[in-house]
C-alpha cells in the first residue's frame, strides 16, 4: 500500500512556523506523491539526502571532533610525548590558527590517528562510549540531545510518504552508523560518509575488519554527489543541507540537476539564542540558494523550537 498523500494528513511540521519554507515542502511533498501530478515520483526514486552537522544536529563544536579530542586527551595521558608534537600539540591546546595554517593534512592525521588500528567493533564500542558518557559543552545536554526536532519531523514526514532518507556527510561513515537509526530513524546502510581504508585479517583465531591508518575518500564538497552515485546511483528528489564551509553546495546542485520535480533545502544559522550564528567569510552557500531559487531555513524565523526539551 502506498504512504497516504501528505495533503491528506494533518499538520506534519508542528515544530515549524508557518510560512513560506514550511509551505513549499507541503506543497513539494504533495506534488510528487500524487499519481496524477505531473510532478509525480515513484517511490522507488523518492529519495532523500540530508547533511549531518549543521542540518540534522548541532556543529558548533563538530561532534567528531569533540570524540577526536576526547582520544587525543586518553593517547596523550598514556603518552605524554604527543603534547610536544604537531599537530597533536595544537589539538590538545586549542590552537585554531595552527590547523588555518597545516590544512587539511593536519586534520587527517588527528583523524587516521584517532580512528584506525583496532577492529571495527572495537571502534564502535568507543563511539557508543563517547555517547554515553559526554555532554555538549555549551548546551550541557549529551550529544545525543543536541539534534534538531523540526528536521527530525522532516525525515519522518517524508518517510510517511514513501521517501528513503539518507545521510550524506563529510562525517567518518563508521561514527555515523554507530547512531544513525536511533537518533534519525535512518539505518546504517543508508549513511554515506568519509571512510578509511580497511583490511579483513585473522586476529585471535578470527576474522575481521582491520582499520588501517589511511584515508579512503573525503565525502565532502564534490565528494558528495560521488557518494550518493556511488551509494544510490540515483539523485536525490530532495536535498538538504547547511550553510557554513560551502560543503552541501555540490550536493544540492547535483539534486536540482535530476530530470523532473526537486527540492534543495539549506538551513542558515542564524539563531545566536537558541542555537549559535554564523556564516560563510564569502557566503557562497546562501549566495548560491539565491541564485538557484533554494529554501533557505532562518532557525530563528522558521523553526518554533531547535531542540527536543
Amino acid at each position: 500500500m502506498l504512504p497516504t498523500p501528505a495533503h491528506a494528513t494533518g499538520d506534519p511540521l508542528p515544530s515549524w512556523n508557518d510560512g513560506e519554507v514550511k509551505q513549499s515542502i507541503i506543497e513539494f511533498v504533495a506534488r510528487v506523491t500524487t499519481e496524477n501530478s505531473p510532478d509525480f515520483v515513484p517511490v522507488a526514486d523518492r529519495i532523500a539526502t540530508f547533511d549531518n552537522d549543521g542540518t540534522l544536529w548541532a556543529e558548533q563544536p563538530v561532534v567528531q571532533g569533540m570524540f577526536v579530542l576526547g582520544k587525543l586527551q586518553a593517547m596523550a595521558a598514556a603518552d605524554p610525548a604527543l603534547t610536544q608534537r604537531q599537530p597533536f600539540q595544537a589539538a590538545l591546546e586549542g590552537d585554531v590558527e595552527y590547523f588555518k595554517q597545516a590544512g587539511e593534512a593536519a586534520i587527517m592525521e588527528l583523524l587516521t590517528a584517532t580512528h584506525s588500528n583496532m577492529t571495527q567493533e572495537q571502534f564502535q564500542q568507543e563511539v557508543q562510549r563517547f555517547f554515553d558518557t559526554s555532554v555538549h559543552p555549551r548546551l550541557n545536554v549529551p550529544y545525543t540531545k543536541v539534534t534538531y526536532k523540526p528536521m527530525i519531523e522532516l525525515l519522518e514526514y517524508l518517510r510517511a510518504n514513501g521517501f528513503q532518507t539518507w545521510i550524506c556527510s563529510g562525517g567518518g561513515i563508521d561514527f555515523m552508523r554507530v547512531f544513525s537509526q536511533s537518533l534519525y530513524g535512518i539505518p546504517p546502510e543508508q549513511v554515506i560518509g568519509s571512510s578509511g581504508k580497511e583490511e579483513f585479517i585473522q586476529q585471535d583465531g578470527k576474522y575481521v575488519i582491520w582499520r588501517l591508518p589511511e584515508i579512503l575518500r573525503i565525502n565532502d564538497q564534490t565528494g558528495k554527489p560521488i557518494g550518493i552515485d556511488l551509494h544510490i546511483g540515483k539523485r536525490p528528489v530532495f536535498a538538504a543541507g547547511n550553510e557554513r564551509t560551502g560543503g552541501d553546495i555540490a550536493m544540492l546542485t547535483y539534486s536540482q540537476g535530476r530530470s523532473g520535480a526537486s527540492f534543495q533545502l539549506l538551513i542558515n544559522h542564524d539563531d545566536a539564542q537558541r542555537e549559535f550564528a554564523y556564516q560563510e567569510p564569502d557566503n557562497a552557500s546562501l549566495n548560491a540558494a539565491q541564485t538557484n531559487g533554494w529554501q533557505v531555513v532562518s532557525i530563528k524565523n522558521d523553526w518554533k523550537t531547535v531542540f527536543f526539551q
